[in-house]
């Protein structure tokens, strides 16, 4: 557990497996992942598991870390998003991961989630 009220610098391990909510507390899955741009060594995404049974047919989706906020007291990711619109989110299997430089596509999940992609925020990291 998180000691700290607002951590600036938390380990991977501790974060991965932790779980997301929507603004309703609903459950939308865990963190598997973090996908860091190793041009800048910021995190890009991280990578919700959801749906399935038991990690069983769970689909990925790659979240802009700019798209989740923290909630350090109860220990879970919020993402601002709607379950059902989740279920259509532009998600992919654990077998066939896309290229995440791709600027193209990291554009369309970045308007998904509407934050504006990292490469080009001036927020710091």
């Amino acid at each position: 557990m998180v000691s700290d009220v607002n951590p600036k610098v938390l380990s991977a391990s501790m974060l991965s497996g932790d779980s997301v909510k929507n603004r309703q507390g609903e459950d939308l899955g865990s963190i598997k992942d973090f996908m860091i741009d190793l041009n800048t060594g910021c995190v890009a995404y991280a990578v919700l598991s959801f749906g399935g049974f038991r990690g069983i047919g769970d689909k990925l989706f790659a979240v802009p870390w700019h798209a989740l906020s923290l909630d350090t007291e109860n220990r879970y990711f919020i993402l601002d998003v709607d379950k059902e619109l989740l279920r259509d989110a532009p998600g992919f299997d654990k077998d066939e991961w896309p290229d995440m430089a791709d600027e193209t596509w990291g554009r369309g999940i970045h308007d998904f989630y509407g934050v504006r992609p990292y490469w080009e925020s001036s927020r710091k990291y």
